[in-house]
């Protein structure tokens, strides 16, 4: 009988990486064996939502959220099993593996930690303590370290006279100092020691920030942090994002503190750390001889050396915690702004808002060919209302245009007025607008892809097509732009390049695959963004398909160029032929299943069309008399469930709110009123909501629900339509109270008073941004205040961490676009001047 045979090389790599797969089984709390076939499936091509959909029964059903943490942390894992390698052949190489080092090397956990033990052994250059060694002073180092009864002068001394020390060492003192830096050395370098120290000051130590001189008025953006302190744990990833820029704008001085008060003399007694690294050499004032020399030693090994090098890894640690949080908030805001409800296929009128240049108008027939487009003068200087409003109206008949979508940036307020005065004067063409984020916008106008599908069209109209068949399709027009430049992410310039894109190319694979795509109508970014196909399928898919007309099944597809068996089986659920030769190539049932569907046929003796859509009878069969080895149960409930309802879109109906009658601007708002409104942004404070006033109204995150609210997201996301109960009124500055809470008392309540606190905190609106958005937010749901005196902008004024502090960007504007407009809208940023033609612009009642 013969077996494979493994050299030791292989049976290392096998042991790590099956510690790997044993670690992430114990954070994913699943077994081991799903996580391995995970990472087999990945490690051969395979896509997470591929695994996710379609191998449930080899992975024991890990949902796609589950194999994007896997696959995060296996990559981590393996890079740390990369280091972990080449350290233990660099000592090796140096002669000082040992059993008892190996074994620390091996059981390292985490990067830091192995760094940690790797330092005494990292090559570097020739330091001090090691021109003292090889001048003959690390026994006297030892000697006064193990026996303090030494003095050390007459030890140093006495070593000089006897020639024991090298003829470089003039005098004791030199001989001293020499011993020192080895000793300094040694403490800095005790990996055990340093790690502790550091989540000793991770867990007490604070990040203090001060104004640089000179820099009051020209850095006025990061006011908040002028004089501010807040413990480590306790920052959220925006302020130290913002403070991080403003360092690096020369605006502020940040100093990593590892003391709780304003001081180490705060602290009873000696310093803490300084106590910990002498308690761990043994060292302790009884005076003896050497044990000033000794203490002395340990407090300029924590001053000189250990702190920095924890200040460095702290900073390192800040930035990746915020960097990991602004992340996952860019990624759950493309989510959702991805999976918006699409408007479907209804002939659409785009409208890119302007003054001067004039509003930009698309009109594109129900599957997103642009059939007419112009550009009208309404707002200033022109001030053309009426022969704009007589030229959408002549478009909108001529072209049987259903819905009119509205960019919302600069002079969408005052557009959004011009549709609905279109709307009242012709009611007859019985139109819906809709407010459409213009994020990004620019960016496609202005790409190769564009000009590749609208060549004829002069780069501004291309903004106002792709602001319509946002509506029609957000998801299958937004892939066609890089999602870094959609513009819902906090600072997102601010971040690692790598890490960012990583996350969002998931999110968007992930959303574009839950969906699915028509492969008859795809564009070549979307295809792109499909399971396991490259940019050069998704040209050579659009190329046959244009050589050839459309794809009438899924097998047609093996034969576009260079799309073989593995691209096949990874896409070919995703991809979807409506009215093609086969009902199922309509679903997401995958090919390699058909024939368990032809299996239920047989069981039922009926035709595939009058099975589809029966709920009655698929509910009636049980998916266990269908399974086989190949496709077990999992897979067979999934393939009944699309069978009742095929190609189903997990995203929202398409719905606007509908406005209350007679409520039109702010002064018809009335305390009390119960409204429909639309979410039009949500932050860590609360959600915007228009209730269709031309003003976004504020639900504080207090007023969300009856239970804590941690994340608002929770309970509402962007395009929520919901029910609102008014709390306050403030017309002179154009500022609403809302409430989800529909039996609040009006005028009591936390709600009602937060909304009279956040309207006296939103006159300091002008000071920019950041500073606008902290000031106008109601009171906390808790109060995590009382950190020390000079905390005046700490989490106690920072709510619950929200997105206050976006404004790094310079002109006073927070770096969230999107966010700066929810709080122009309601009137909480720059003053509340939304009626002046920029961004503070209603959103109108989309969804």
């Amino acid at each position: 009988m013969t077996g494979f045979v493994t050299t030791p090389v292989e049976q290392v790599a096998r042991q790590a990486q099956q510690a790997i797969e044993r670690r992430i089984a114990e954070e994913l709390g699943v077994r081991e064996g799903q996580v391995k076939a995970a990472v087999d499936l990945l490690d051969g091509g395979a896509t997470v939502p591929f695994v996710a959909r379609y191998r449930k029964e080899v992975t024991g059903s890990l949902d796609d959220a589950q194999l994007r943490t896997l696959e995060e942390r296996l990559r981590y894992l393996r890079e740390l099993e990369e280091r972990r390698t080449a350290v233990l052949e660099s000592i090796e190489a140096q002669g000082k593996l040992d059993d008892a080092l190996r074994a620390q090397v091996l059981a390292a956990d985490s990067k830091a930690r192995l760094e940690d033990i790797y330092l005494p052994f990292k090559p570097k250059r020739r330091t001090k303590a090691q021109i003292a060694r090889e001048a003959g002073l690390e026994p006297l180092a030892d000697t006064l370290l193990a026996d303090p009864t030494q003095d050390p002068a007459a030890l140093a001394a006495a070593l000089i006279e006897n020639g024991s020390l090298n003829e470089s060492v003039a005098d004791a003192a030199a001989a001293l100092e020499g011993a020192r830096a080895i000793l300094v050395e040694r403490f800095g370098e005790d990996a055990d020691l340093v790690g502790s120290l550091r989540e000793r000051m991770w867990t007490r130590g604070r990040l203090v920030a001060t104004v640089r001189e000179g820099k009051k008025q020209d850095g006025a953006k990061f006011a908040d942090y002028f004089d501010f302190a807040e413990p480590y744990t306790k920052l959220p990833s925006h302020r130290i994002l913002a403070m991080l820029r403003g360092e690096k704008e020369e605006v502020l001085s940040l100093e990593l503190s590892p003391y709780e008060g304003e001081s180490e003399g705060d602290l009873p007694g000696d310093n803490d750390y300084e106590q910990r690294i002498a308690a761990r050499f043994g060292i302790a004032d009884r005076g003896r001889p050497a044990d000033k020399w000794l203490g002395d030693t340990v407090r300029w090994a924590w001053r000189t050396r250990i702190l920095v090098r924890l200040g460095i890894d702290l900073r390192a640690r800040l930035r990746a915690e915020a960097e990991d949080e602004a992340v996952r908030v860019f990624a759950a805001n493309l989510r959702d702004l991805l999976l918006a409800a699409p408007a479907g296929t209804r002939a659409t009128m785009g409208l890119d808002p302007g003054f001067r240049t004039g509003v930009k108008v698309a009109v594109v027939d129900a599957t997103g060919k642009v059939v007419a487009y112009d550009t009208i003068y309404p707002h200033q200087p022109a001030n053309k209302w009426d022969a704009a409003l007589h030229t959408l109206a002549e478009l909108a008949k001529k072209h049987g245009v259903d819905l009119v979508a509205i960019g919302n940036g600069t002079a969408s307020r005052e557009t959004d007025k011009l549709a609905e005065d279109l709307i009242k004067r012709h009611p007859e063409l019985k139109l819906t607008k809709a407010m459409v984020s213009e994020a990004g916008a620019s960016v496609y106008s202005a790409s190769a892809f564009a000009s590749q599908e609208l060549p004829e069209l002069d780069v501004s109209i291309r903004g106002a097509v792709s602001i319509a068949r946002r509506l029609q399709d957000p998801l299958a027009e937004l892939v066609k732009i890089d999602p870094k430049s959609i513009g819902v992410g906090q600072y997102q310039h601010d971040l690692s390049e790598v890490k960012l894109s990583r996350s969002l190319d998931a999110v968007v694979e992930d959303c574009v695959n839950a969906v699915g795509v028509d492969v008859n109508t795809a564009s070549a970014p979307l295809l792109t963004r499909v399971s396991g196909i490259t940019g050069t399928l998704a040209d050579n898919i659009v190329a046959h398909r244009d050589a050839n007309g459309p794809f009438r099944t899924r097998r047609q597809l093996k034969d576009v160029s260079r799309l073989g068996p593995k691209a096949f089986e990874q896409c070919a659920g995703f991809l979807r032929i409506p009215g093609g030769d086969d009902p199922l190539d309509a679903s997401s049932v995958h090919p390699e299943a058909y024939p368990v569907v032809r299996r239920i046929l047989a069981a039922t003796g009926g035709e595939l069309r009058e099975l589809i859509g029966n709920g009655a009878a698929l509910r009636a069969l049980k998916p266990g008399d269908f399974a086989d080895e190949t496709f077990g149960v999992p897979t067979v409930t999934d393939i009944l469930g699309e069978l009742d309802k095929p190609g189903r879109d997990p995203r929202p109906a398409f719905r606007t709110a509908v406005f209350k009658e007679g409520v039109d601007k702010i002064g018809d708002l009335e305390v009390g009123m119960v409204l429909e409104g639309v979410v039009t942004n949500v932050a860590a404070f609360g959600a915007f909501v228009d209730v269709g006033v031309h003003q976004d109204g504020l639900v504080h995150v207090s007023a969300l629900s009856r239970t804590f609210v941690k994340d608002p997201r929770e309970v509402v996301k962007p395009g929520d339509i919901v029910k609102v109960r008014v709390l306050t009124v403030d017309v002179p500055r154009k500022r609403i109270g809302l409430t989800l809470r529909l039996d609040d008392e009006v005028g009591g309540g936390r709600a009602d008073r937060g909304g009279d606190r956040g309207e006296r905190g939103g006159e300091r609106g002008e000071r920019g941004g950041e500073r606008g958005e902290r000031q106008a937010r109601p009171p906390r749901q808790e109060r995590r205040g009382g950190q020390d005196r000079r905390d005046r902008g700490g989490q106690d004024r920072g709510g619950q961490g929200g997105q206050r502090d976006r404004g790094g960007s310079g002109g006073g504007v927070p770096a969230n676009s999107a966010m700066a407009d929810a709080l122009r809208r309601a009137g909480l940023a720059g003053g509340g001047n939304a009626g002046n033609g920029g961004s503070g612009d209603r959103r109108s009642g989309r969804r």
